[in-house]
């Protein structure tokens, strides 16, 4: 998909896992830029990826919006939640559609969202900052996800965690794959250029472990310093010819154009909050909508969701 391509306001809904009218709403609100054409709203890839890029540090005080945890005036502070509003942490787009049926299920809760990535997601978690947390990070120690980092970056503190999804993790590159990428280790040829994602994210943080386990410098690597907020910014930019190889999810790759996908691991996607938090309305209500057949109908048909395990509590520490 080129960058300026039209795209109509039921193409950016199918690409962020959202409804025709959400879309819209994002308009109204200023969160996503479009144009006309006669009396039809267009958009160009080049929206959508702002929109995912920006809305990291959007902060407007409205149901559904999107706050940064560094930014104390705007959230909570305390260990517990205070009035009707809570905070989910996380980039997957699952969790805006979560958040939409929260607010329907539960009419007077306001649900805000931080697209930060899961390391400071748990971090936020453990200061008090969010109520929900999200985390698909790889121990490379161990082979485990998600477990040995709440251990590490919430010592002391109680918590559950919920899982959300499985995805495929893997790498994005050129259609027909020219530079026959396929190992972690092959990212060392010298005529290789990545694009990276920020630190902090489970992608980053999968690529650093699986160089450490190598033995591999990150220095040695072309483009590991370069940048991107987001799986659809990584994966368009090699699309397009900006990089060789991106690491990402596999639901993004069919969604741009001139990139084929090489799965390398599944991952666990799962939420994390604490256990004094966990009889909350908020929190109880998020667990009902995860194990209704509503919600995963939601996800049933869509590539790169594997979400047999939705709902269950898979570990109290």
């Amino acid at each position: 998909m080129e960058n300026n391509t039209a795209l109509t306001a039921q193409d950016v809904a199918d690409i962020l896992k959202i409804a025709k009218n959400t879309v819209y709403e994002l308009i109204k609100r200023g969160e996503l830029n479009s144009y006309k054409v006669g009396r039809k709203v267009r958009f160009t890839l080049s929206d959508v990826e702002e929109y995912i890029a920006s809305s990291k540090s959007i902060q407007k005080p409205l149901a559904g919006s999107v706050v940064n945890p560094s930014q104390s005036s705007l959230i909570q502070t305390s260990p517990a939640f205070s009035g009707n509003d809570f905070i989910i942490c996380g980039q997957d787009l699952m969790l805006d559609v979560l958040s939409s049926y929260v607010e329907k299920q539960a009419p007077g809760t306001r649900t805000l969202r931080s697209y930060i990535g899961s390391y400071n997601s748990l971090v936020a978690l453990y200061q008090g900052h969010v109520q929900v947390a999200t985390a698909h990070l790889w121990d490379g120690d161990t082979g485990d996800y998600n477990l040995p980092y709440v251990r590490r970056l919430l010592p002391g503190i109680p918590t559950i965690i919920i899982h959300l999804t499985a995805r495929i993790q893997g790498f994005y590159v050129p259609k027909g794959n020219p530079k026959n990428i396929h190992t972690w280790a092959d990212l060392t040829q010298p005529d290789l250029t990545i694009i990276n994602r920020e630190k902090g994210s489970g992608s980053r943080i999968l690529l650093d472990e699986h160089l450490r386990l190598l033995g591999i410098n990150s220095a040695s690597i072309n483009g590991y310093l370069r940048e991107s907020q987001s799986h659809f910014a990584v994966a368009s930019t090699v699309g397009r010819g900006g990089a060789d190889v991106a690491v990402g999810q596999e639901k993004v790759a069919s969604q741009i154009k001139d990139i084929d996908f090489i799965p390398l691991q599944k991952e666990r996607y799962e939420l994390v909050i604490k256990k004094e938090d966990y009889h909350s309305a908020p929190v109880q209500t998020i667990i009902k909508i995860l194990r209704s057949e509503e919600f995963r109908q939601e996800f049933e048909g869509i590539d790169g969701y594997y979400i047999e395990e939705m709902g269950n509590i898979i570990a109290e520490i």
